[in-house]
């Protein structure tokens, strides 16, 4: 049995990672800056209140942060450190130094929490890149945008899950009541658990094509391809994902393998979980970014379906040293996600879901509570829950989620 320190939630609600632990009876500190955002969830509070012991420190000062794990480390050795949330990435990465554990290296943890950063980078280590800038100000946002010309897509270099991101294509989206770049800057954006955005912005040539997420395990700068999602967006201008599939790495993905095995040297990745998004062009892959964490929005549980084993679990066993890649207990079967939107704005009162007990319908969760507002989907947090199916085709498991979604029904007040 292990005693492992769990870094905050991704989502603020996701307790896979919890649940993992539990299932292979470790026990586990928590920390976070503020337990009221999970006191406030009682489902997810339950999970938490399994530690057995909470660190809180508000404002999470790393000075303090560390000694309080250190202190923690001397009544009770921590054998593995693991955070999933961005906004918490480079910190764990320097708790896990201190503690001479098993954990992607502090620079990289620094350089992939910058993706303006990264670009520059990449382009270092000679990997080809559509045209991008960096704006921390108005006036450079403006001039970036006249530099690359439309169309253009504009993002936080500090920011993840597809927030507070803007595209600009036709003259019209430059016009000052659609797209004011002359007040784009400061954001005032808020990443939660006290962390607010630091305003510096990467300005990209806009891309079009399939993009898909490339998920991966490195194990002392060695990469394996587990698989590859293909994404699924709702229509424009929403940044919302509608779903995915994914398939397992089976030889068939060799030229996108040794691509993203190129992307993970770049940045020195040297061990851990990575979720690589990237985008299918007729002129070859390009990447989009580089996540260094498993991957979130429950995608990984789609991972897990399609391969037969948690990647959680072995998420935690590669943490504690274990130098062993993930090894499929299943083959041939393909696992596919469907989120369930609103179509208006408004106050959720409940979601009406189908009956069934089809066995390849394998999960179904609905994230929002009665009384959260809603409304049709632009970014992630949009959407209200989702429904996971698992087949021996893609076919038949995207027919299966987008037939339980067409009959799923939002009650709203």
């Amino acid at each position: 049995m292990a005693h492992l320190l769990i870094v905050d939630l991704p989502g603020g609600n996701d307790t896979d990672i919890v649940q993992a632990a539990v299932a292979r009876g470790d026990t586990f500190t928590f920390l976070t800056s503020d337990y009221s955002l999970y006191a406030q969830q009682p489902e997810v509070l339950d999970w938490v209140k399994l530690a057995a012991q909470l660190i809180e420190v508000p404002g999470f000062a790393y000075a303090e942060v560390a000694s309080k794990v250190l202190h923690r480390h001397h009544q009770c050795p921590i054998d593995a450190v693991l955070c999933l949330l961005d906004i918490r990435l480079i910190d764990s990465a320097k708790l896990a130094s201190e503690l001479k554990l098993p954990h992607l290296n502090v620079s990289s943890a620094h350089l992939l929490r910058d993706k303006y950063a990264v670009r520059q980078r990449l382009a270092e280590r000679g990997v080809s890149q559509k045209a991008y800038q960096l704006a921390s100000s108005n006036q450079e946002l403006i001039q970036a945008v006249e530099l690359l010309g439309l169309p253009v897509l504009i993002k936080p270099v500090d920011g993840y899950g597809s927030q507070n991101i803007v595209v600009l294509q036709d003259p019209e989206d430059l016009m000052p009541w659609m797209t004011p770049l002359n007040d784009m800057l400061p954001s005032h954006a808020d990443y939660g658990l006290g962390v607010k955005a630091n305003d510096r912005l990467v300005v990209e040539r806009f891309m079009k094509g399939q993009i898909v997420g490339c998920d991966t395990v490195t194990i002392n700068g060695q990469h394996q391809l587990l698989g590859v999602n293909e994404k699924l967006f709702f229509e424009p201008p929403s940044f919302a994902i509608e779903g995915g599939c994914f398939i397992p790495n089976e030889g068939q993905f060799s030229v996108l393998e040794a691509y993203v095995q190129s992307l993970l040297d770049a940045v020195d990745f040297d061990w851990g979980y990575a979720h690589i998004e990237i985008m299918l062009t007729p002129e070859g892959p390009f990447v989009i970014e580089i996540n260094p964490r498993l991957v979130g929005a429950k995608i990984a549980r789609l991972v897990s379906m399609a391969l037969g084993v948690s990647v959680h679990q072995h998420l935690i066993e590669l943490h504690l040293g274990h130098e062993t890649f993930l090894t499929p207990e299943k083959a041939g079967q393909i696992a596919v996600s469907r989120w369930v939107v609103s179509e208006h704005i408004g106050i959720l009162d409940q979601v009406i879901l189908p009956d069934t007990n089809d066995p390849r319908i394998r999960t179904v969760d609905i994230l929002k509570k009665k009384g959260d507002a809603v409304r049709p989907p632009f970014e992630n947090s949009d959407r209200i829950g989702y429904v996971m199916t698992c087949a021996a085709s893609q076919k038949e498991a995207e027919w299966l989620a987008k037939d339980f979604i067409a009959h799923c029904h939002c009650v709203l007040t």
